[in-house]
């Protein structure tokens, strides 16, 4: 059973909150920079879930007048500003951590503390590993930055673990704050990572290679198909990505001598064809004779497939 991007991203906001709840507990009876450096991720992890849940609603949203191409590169802002919440936690982690490095205090009931940690570890790695699944069903950024997000709490929490393990057993006190500021690096490196990909979305990033071949394939496969395929020449292929939307436009040379029903007849082949080996790929196909260039080739921009 696949769930819906809203359903499981309502699912995320859930969990935050029972995290923010278990982390904060073990936080407050340990003492441990590392367990509260943890928690106030899970802060992060609560904002981005609403945001991220907010831009979906937004993105499902049909094309009108004012947005005919749809507005799915909403999911890209819900990213990208997760990923800046991620790096402002890894800040105040750090500084927060810095004083308790200066200043190092013992360490308490650690046993219950660690407990309550990997009981919401649990959680957050169960969500994540959702989250991935529905994201490459959906193709959703909103829920793979979630995903992401999430499973690096999880290896912030099991490196937040060791430390703790083995401040227990050394003694060494200093080894929770450094810990602690080691998690900063680690998450404010997942942040750059979601704000730089979130950039190139709405930045009309082209398709993925994957998604490209198949196009490709599809365009040789349909040639090969039909009995005019031989003389039909293809170019200048421009794609981007919105989102859950794929985009691909592109010139279909015929022969001159073709009426307009059958050449217009031969795109719609085409068009289908690609759209259903894509989902969600909405295609343009511009016909030209095979003796006219586009202006665009004339100027030296040609692209053939």
């Amino acid at each position: 059973m696949m769930f819906s991007p809203k359903a499981l991203l309502r699912a995320s906001v859930v969990v935050a909150l029972i995290t923010i709840v278990l982390k904060g507990l073990a936080g407050y009876m340990t003492n441990s920079m590392g367990l509260i450096s943890d928690a106030m991720e899970s802060f992060v992890n609560l904002a981005s879930a609403v945001f991220a849940l907010a831009m979906v609603t937004i993105a499902e949203r049909p094309a009108d007048d004012d947005h005919p191409y749809g507005h799915h590169k909403a999911e890209y802002f819900s990213s990208g500003f997760e990923g800046i919440l991620i790096v402002g936690a890894a800040i105040a982690i750090v500084w927060v951590s810095v004083q308790r490095l200066l200043s190092p205090q013992p360490l308490e009931q650690l046993g219950w503390g660690l407990a309550l940690s990997v009981i919401s570890s649990g959680f957050n790695a169960g969500l994540a590993l959702l989250l991935f699944r529905a994201a490459r069903a959906h193709r959703s950024i909103a829920l793979e930055a979630d995903g992401r997000h999430l499973m690096a709490d999880v290896w912030t929490s099991a490196a937040v673990l060791i430390g703790i393990v083995g401040v227990m057993v050394t003694g060494w006190l200093w080894l929770d704050p450094i810990l602690a500021i080691g998690v900063a690096l680690n998450i404010a490196r997942e942040g750059v990572k979601l704000v730089w990909r979130s950039s190139q979305g709405l930045m009309d990033e082209a398709v993925d290679s994957e998604t490209l071949g198949t196009v490709r394939a599809t365009i040789d496969a349909f040639a090969a198909r039909v009995p005019e395929g031989r003389r039909l020449r293809f170019d200048d292929m421009v794609t981007r990505s919105a989102g859950q939307r794929r985009f691909a436009d592109l010139h279909m040379h015929v022969p001159g001598d073709w009426t307009l029903q059958h050449a217009a007849g031969m795109r719609d082949e085409l068009e289908q064809a690609l759209m259903d080996a894509v989902p969600g790929l909405r295609v343009t196909i511009q016909l030209l004779p095979l003796t006219m260039e586009a202006r665009a080739t004339q100027a030296g921009e040609h692209h053939p497939l």
